[in-house]
C-alpha cells in the first residue's frame, strides 16, 4: 500500500538520559546556542512545524526564523518567511491569551469535532465584549477535523490531507503522546536528536516518546545516518525503517 504525504522530520533535544524536560515539566531550555540554530534550520526548512498542546503549554511561544541568511533561502525558494505552524490537539484545552497567538505566523489547529467544539466555545467564555467572535476566533487561519470511528485525531488523514495544502515537507517538535501516536502510525521519517550533558532522572519526567509503549520485537527501526559533535553536545541523525513505500508530496 503507498501512502502519499508530507516527510516528516522530529527535531528534539534531550538529556543524556532520555529527558525531554524535568519531573516539574519545565520547558527544556538545557540546549546550547547551536542547538537552537540547528533546530531553527530544520523550522527553515519545513513548510509546516507540528506540535503538540502540551508542547505549546510549556513554552506559551513557538520558534519562529530570524537568521537573514534561513530568510534569505526562504524567500529565494519561494516560500513565506515563515512555515505554517500547526497545534495538535485532542483537547482544544488552549489558553488564547498565550504568546503565540500574537507571533507574526499562520497558524492552524488540528483537532476532533469535540475540540473544535470546545475551542469555540472557550473563545465565546474568554472573549472580551468589544471584540467581535470572527476577529478572535481568526487567530487560527484553518482548523482541520479528521477523526477515526473512536473519535481520535485521524493523524494518517491529516497528513495526507496537508499535501493537497502544499506542504510538502514537517518538522515534528514533541510532545510525547503525538510522537507515540505517529510512530504507531508509521508516520515519521526521520529524527534528529540532540542528545545534552546533563542528567534529569524522574520516574515521571518526559520522554520524548510517550504512549503505550513498543515490545523489542515490534519497536519502530532506525538506520543511523551521521553523528556529530558541538562542543559537549551531540547530535544525532536517524532514518526510520518504515515498513511499507512511502509516496511523498511532490
Amino acid at each position: 500500500m503507498v501512502q502519499k504525504r508530507p516527510h516528516t522530520t522530529v527535531v528534539l533535544a534531550m538529556s543524556a538520559d532520555g529527558k525531554i524536560s524535568d519531573v516539574m515539566h519545565s520547558p527544556a531550555r538545557f540546549g546550547s546556542t547551536a542547538d537552537k540554530a540547528h533546530l531553527e534550520k530544520q523550522i527553515a526548512a519545513a513548510d509546516a512545524v507540528l506540535f503538540g498542546a502540551g508542547t505549546l503549554r510549556a513554552y506559551g511561544t513557538t520558534l519562529t526564523v530570524s537568521h537573514p541568511n534561513l530568510l534569505q533561502h526562504r524567500q529565494q525558494a519561494g516560500k513565506s518567511a515563515q512555515p505554517i505552524h500547526i497545534v495538535v490537539t485532542q483537547s482544544a484545552t488552549l489558553n488564547p491569551n498565550l504568546k503565540f497567538f500574537q507571533q507574526p505566523i499562520k497558524r492552524w489547529l488540528v483537532t476532533t469535532s469535540a475540540g473544535a467544539q470546545k475551542w469555540q466555545h472557550q473563545l465565546k467564555v474568554s472573549l472580551p465584549k468589544h471584540i467581535p467572535p470572527q476577529e478572535y476566533f481568526s487567530k487560527f487561519e484553518q482548523i482541520l477535523v479528521f477523526e477515526t470511528p473512536t473519535g481520535n485525531i485521524d493523524l494518517d488523514a491529516t497528513l495526507r490531507h496537508l499535501t493537497t495544502l502544499n506542504i510538502k515537507r514537517c518538522s515534528v517538535l514533541g510532545g510525547g503522546t503525538l510522537l507515540a501516536s505517529m510512530l504507531e502510525l508509521d508516520l515519521i521519517d526521520e529524527f534528529w536528536l540532540t542528545i545534552c550533558p546533563l542528567i534529569l532522572g524522574g520516574a515521571s519526567s518526559p520522554t520524548p516518546v510517550e504512549g503505550k509503549g513498543f515490545l523489542a520485537e515490534l519497536a519502530p527501526a532506525l538506520q543511523l545516518m551521521e553523528v556529530h559533535t558541538v562542543e559537549q553536545e551531540v547530535f544525532v541523525h536517524y532514518r526510520m525503517q518504515h515498513k511499507q513505500r512511502i509516496d511523498y508530496a511532490k
